[in-house]
């Protein structure tokens, strides 16, 4: 197991790469007029930061990139309590250079304004992109954190199929975006949500507790709900080179 020093890096570069590959799809690519991606890019965009970032140091540190992934690994016996915090610090750190980096580009083109839903945050309501009221934004978050947290611990189980964990979970994070980016531009993810949040502030910053308490409930109860189906024999840590198997 690396140090968790080295984790603690892997975590921040990996939750980087995350927000800003994914959020950066949907500020940069996504609206551009002759060549934009559509929504439908954006969560493949999501996926595939998870993905690239599985395979590359899911060894070192489990590639959570997700306060909410940490805290259900810790539900389902397969995270220390002792570094969630630590972990949840490198997350945030490494989705805020994210944003700042995003920002800084997306300036570059004349005319520039930061909206209020502008680099790709979350919300609900009237900051909602399809106008879902709160109740329906809480559902959405929460079920599909749970399903994650459920192919993640499944996926990385030692009695699943050995090598493809990855796959699996940048696939669903590619179908949870599809789903639930008409309704809260899809969060399912603390620190992907703070990011943004911190740069645009006002309304954004304002509901960005929802975007911690809907996804760490989700992530919480997929971890209990997969130890509860899954029984024994415990699959090892999901912290280094155990993840891949």
């Amino acid at each position: 197991m690396a140090p968790l020093s080295k984790r603690l890096f892997a975590e921040a570069f990996g939750t980087f790469w995350l927000v800003f590959g994914g959020c950066g799809s949907a500020v940069l690519a996504a609206a551009f007029p002759a060549l934009g991606i559509g929504f439908a890019g954006v969560a493949l965009a999501f996926g595939l930061t998870v993905l690239t970032m599985a395979y590359s140091i899911g060894h070192i540190s489990g590639c959570h990139l997700n306060p909410a992934v940490t805290a259900g690994l810790w539900a389902g016996g397969r995270f220390p309590a002792g570094e969630i915090i630590p972990y949840w610090i490198a997350q945030v750190i490494g989705a805020t250079f994210a944003a700042a980096l995003l920002l800084c580009i997306a300036s570059g083109k004349p005319g520039f304004e930061l909206a209020a839903n502008g680099l790709a945050v979350n919300g609900y309501g009237a900051m909602s992109p399809g106008g879902y009221s709160l109740y329906a934004c809480f559902l959405t978050e929460v079920v599909l954190t749970l399903g994650f947290l459920v192919v993640i611990l499944g996926s990385t189980d030692t009695r699943a199929p050995s090598g493809f964990a990855p796959i699996a979970i940048g696939l669903a994070l590619t179908l949870i975006h599809l789903i639930s980016i008409p309704v809260t531009n899809t969060s399912v993810n603390p620190a992907r949500s703070l990011g943004p949040a911190l740069f645009v502030g006002g309304v954004a910053l304002q509901q960005v507790w929802f975007f911690w308490a809907a996804p760490l409930i989700g992530g919480l109860l997929g971890g209990i709900v997969y130890r509860f189906v899954a029984g024994n024999p415990p699959a090892p840590p999901v912290v280094g080179e155990e993840q891949l198997h």
